[in-house]
């Protein structure tokens, strides 16, 4: 999986880097994208039929280095907030933002169906 994601990411920055000036909408849905690649449900958070939408704040350099994750809005599991943290800083890079540095604030949800 992680092969796949290091594809995905390649491509995403060929992506925006042919299409000329990224709109930041354009970058921030390719980080939205890149992040769902990495979602998972805690086996442990299932079984206890844990669910809900955590918001994760995302600091990204002009490179495109991930500098810090913050929880600002927990889905009331440890489990998942611990998740929800964990997603971004294991995927460390994202394109290069199209401003230069930023944070942005992505939602991160967990259902059981």
């Amino acid at each position: 999986m992680e092969g796949w994601v290091h594809k995905t990411a390649i491509a995403a920055l060929v992506l925006l880097a042919s299409a000329g000036t990224a709109t930041a909408a354009d970058w921030k849905s390719t980080v939205t994208r890149l992040i769902a690649a990495q979602h998972s449900y805690p086996r442990s958070a299932q079984i206890r039929g844990d669910q809900g939408t955590a918001k994760v704040r995302i600091s990204v350099d002009a490179g495109g280095k991930i500098t810090g994750v913050e929880l600002v809005e927990p889905t009331g599991s440890q489990i998942l907030d611990r998740e929800a943290v964990r997603i971004p800083q294991k995927i460390g890079a994202v394109p290069p933002p199209p401003g230069g540095p930023t944070k942005l604030v992505i939602p991160i949800a967990w259902k059981l169906t």
